[in-house]
């Protein structure tokens, strides 16, 4: 019989802190579950150690794909109806699961859900910023300007990524701020307001510490743009995110003397700022933010600069 929940944990490089994880999600107290390993073609012996006397399954990538192609590769070899994500640096407490299907069992319409949770830093518990505070129901507005879901405290059920699609493998960053924005403006979020997630932070291979990311979120937001049922009012708040995330961008770029980009992204933001309101026809709407999402995929400089050390 298959199990309700499929645990997804991707991982590179991380044979000392992927074991932990593990073995977080082993002592859960809800143990209708699998847990599926994905190793993004590791070499550091994290294979080796994984697939060492295992109760769990181990798929593995022959060449480095990323975060975005690790996690869709779990989510294809799961059996269960509702998916939770684990990154290979974080842990569970052991009453995550139980929680969550409790929250579900009350608000059986709710199609995903997360936890909330603690922050350490290099082994040191820090205090979260407010805006940083996650909240539940409608929360697409709040989500363009951060992600508000965090991968390892997210369940949802496996059909929203069958319906909208999964992990965006061309985005080497902000993956996971792009699903949100595809499913947040559909679907209503709900929230157990309990820590039972620790997030553990500061290495020195997070891609969250490097100058540049941005860029991704922008295409999220282009991606976003382009999708012919969005909403106006959610569609001119996108626009208004594209417009500010453009400009401070393009000032980066400047500052970095990298003079192409910052024309490339000073443009977008001024046509964002200058867009109108919904045209007679959203298709002609939709068309003309995929053509800007085709020159975004393009990449104006380095966009594989990312790709080689995007840590799971």
């Amino acid at each position: 019989m298959a199990p309700l929940v499929s645990v997804i944990i991707p991982t590179y490089n991380r044979a000392a802190l992927v074991a932990a994880a593990v073995a977080s999600v082993k002592a859960q107290t809800y143990r209708d579950f699998e847990i599926i390993v994905v190793d993004d073609a590791s070499t550091d012996g994290t294979f080796e150690a994984l697939t060492t006397g295992r109760e769990f399954r181990v798929l593995r990538h022959p060449h480095r794909r990323g975060v975005a192609a690790a996690r869709n590769l779990g989510v294809a070899a799961a059996r269960g109806e509702w998916l939770a994500f684990l990154d290979s640096d974080d842990l569970w407490l052991p009453d995550k699961l139980a929680r969550q299907f409790l929250l579900l069992e009350g608000q059986p319409e709710l199609r995903l859900c997360q936890t909330d949770e603690t922050w350490v830093r290099r082994g040191v518990r820090v205090n979260k910023p407010a805006a940083h505070r996650k909240v539940a129901g409608q929360i697409f507005l709040p989500s363009l300007g951060r992600c508000m879901i965090s991968p390892s405290a997210v369940m949802l059920n496996r059909r929203l990524l069958e319906d909208h699609g999964g992990f965006d493998e061309t985005l080497p960053a902000a993956e996971d701020y792009d699903l949100w924005l595809r499913l947040t403006w559909r679907y209503e979020v709900g929230l157990v307001d309990e820590p039972l997630v620790i997030k553990r932070g500061g290495h020195p291979d997070q891609l969250s510490c490097q100058w540049g990311i941005d860029r991704f979120r922008i295409r999220a937001l282009v991606k976003l743009l382009a999708e012919p049922d969005l909403p106006e009012a959610y569609a001119r708040a996108a626009r208004q995110m594209l417009a500010a995330k453009g400009a401070i961008y393009a000032q980066g770029c400047d500052k970095r003397g990298r003079l192409t980009e910052a024309a490339w992204y000073g443009n977008l933001s001024r046509a964002a700022g200058l867009a109108p309101g919904a045209s007679a026809s959203p298709d002609a709407d939709a068309a003309y933010w995929m053509t800007i999402f085709g020159d975004a995929k393009e990449g104006v400089q380095g966009d594989n600069l990312l790709q080689q050390e995007n840590p799971l």
